[in-house]
């Protein structure tokens, strides 16, 4: 079976007539199959630029948390190492230390107990780390069930209903039960009583985000870890917690050191995150760090001889770049503690006071202020009527700006939101830009819809 684009058409049997300034007119390059003879790499280019030019520009999509700016010295290095294979460590060796000098620098990020005995490595994004890390807790629970003779076979995993959809992966590829707790309230992530009520001896462990995607709030990591200790001195079930760490784990120990939710807690077994969100790298590479060697099964590791050397391998990718890990290494050299610091706290920065302009338009609600990831959710008041958080991001996409509209999951299906998520490369000045053409769509909306009143009638500038 072959998966297409909702949008595909059948059949596609278009055709890219070529324009006369390339010097082959009469032609016809075929879309869809090859065509018969090769063409003048400058012609190759610019049909495939200018296609391109339709996409909308990365800078204004404030629906991705993907890093979408980096330094020209970064963009320099990553080209200079695109054609190293990460998967040939015998070949391209120091490639493969700047890989284990990150995995050192994030096991001492997130407090690890051991720098040196933590174990981690690079992937092509925090999803596939995700994954990783399922993968380590359902591997640790079946041993523990095998050594004292209980069944494997009904294994399940505890989040909450925001989690990614790299989740859903994991348990449909590994067929393992997701226990989804749902929002209720104002509770609008996992709670801990809400996750223990869910666990059982088969739970292979919880899932605690730091920084959901729907609000860009930060679950309760700490509080989850302390009522997974209760259950275990009642009951002897021992749970542990993975904190998928997508964007938090490269916010959270620069903003908010005094928050604890890594490896100081000495229930969470693994920590994911993405290089190329809040890590600041080109996509795509994350990252997947365990406590200690114990947390992750050696039966998962794989050593391959290949190309002269016996290599240990534990990814679900074989061949990949080897340039979003240097430039994740640039980034470490490049800022340090203090830069990280800076680029985040002016990230969230922005975030907040972008949020409280929103505010004060009038016909929004805040869920969220990005005073956590430089994130935030905001609704529609109860009186607005004439017009739906779609209706404003249409209207916005019309200027260029990328900014999502969404309902929520169970039991909150009744929230439809708009969120913008703040990263490096949108400054003040955009954000203002922003402000500008929702109060201009804001006044378009409502002239379309109410035109016998003033079209500011219900918000302010």
């Amino acid at each position: 079976m072959t998966l297409k684009h909702p949008d595909a058409r059948q059949p596609r049997t278009g055709a890219l007539p070529v324009d006369p300034l390339f010097d082959l007119e009469g032609e016809e390059i075929p879309k869809h199959r090859l065509g018969p003879h090769e063409l003048p790499a400058g012609v190759a280019y610019e049909l495939i630029h200018d296609e391109l030019m339709l996409d909308g520009n990365a800078r204004m999509n404030l629906a991705t948390f993907v890093t979408t700016w980096m330094e020209p010295e970064a963009r320099t290095l990553m080209a200079e190492t695109v054609d190293k294979n990460m998967i040939d460590k015998d070949e391209y060796p120091q490639t493969a230390e700047l890989e284990m000098r990150c995995v050192n620098i994030l096991a001492d990020l997130w407090h690890a107990p051991d720098q040196v005995a933590a174990t981690g490595c690079s992937t092509t994004g925090s999803s596939e780390a995700a994954m990783l890390g399922g993968l380590a807790l359902l591997r640790r629970w079946r041993q523990r069930r095998t050594a004292a003779g209980r069944p494997t076979d009904r294994p399940n995993l505890v989040m909450g209903i925001n989690v990614q959809v790299c989740w859903e992966k994991f348990a449909a590829y590994w067929d393992v039960e997701m226990r989804l707790v749902p929002m209720e309230g104002d509770r609008l992530h996992l709670g801990a009583a809400e996750a223990v009520a869910l666990c059982d001896e088969h739970t292979i462990g919880v899932v605690a985000i730091l920084g959901s995607t729907f609000d860009g709030s930060y679950e309760p990591v700490a509080e989850i870890c302390a009522a997974l200790d209760d259950l275990q001195a009642r009951t002897g079930i021992d749970v542990p917690v993975h904190v998928d760490g997508a964007s938090g784990g490269f916010v959270a120990p620069f903003l908010d050191p005094d928050l604890v939710w890594d490896f100081r807690l000495p229930r969470v077994a693994s920590i994911n995150t993405s290089g190329h969100k809040y890590g600041l790298v080109y996509p795509g590479v994350g990252w997947i760090v365990w406590r200690d060697a114990s947390c992750l099964p050696e039966e998962l590791i794989f050593w391959v001889n290949y190309l002269g050397d016996d290599m240990p391998t534990f990814a679900l990718n074989f061949s990949r770049p080897g340039a979003q890990v240097v430039a994740q290494y640039y980034n470490f050299l490049r800022l340090g503690v203090e830069g990280y610091r800076k680029v985040q706290q002016y990230a969230r920065d922005v975030a907040t006071r972008l949020a409280g302009q929103i505010e004060e338009l009038g016909p929004f609600e805040l869920l969220t202020r990005g005073d956590e990831l430089p994130v935030f959710a905001f609704t529609l008041t109860a009186g607005v009527e004439s017009f739906s958080v779609f209706d404003v991001s249409a209207a916005l996409r019309e200027r260029g700006w990328q900014v999502p509209a969404y309902t929520f999951p169970k039991n909150r299906e009744d929230i439809a939101a708009l969120r913008v998520v703040v990263k490096r490369g949108f400054s003040h000045d955009m954000a203002d830009l922003l402000v500008e053409d929702l109060t201009r769509a804001l006044h378009h909306l409502e002239s379309q819809t109410a035109p016998h009143r003033s079209a500011g009638a219900s918000f302010h500038h």
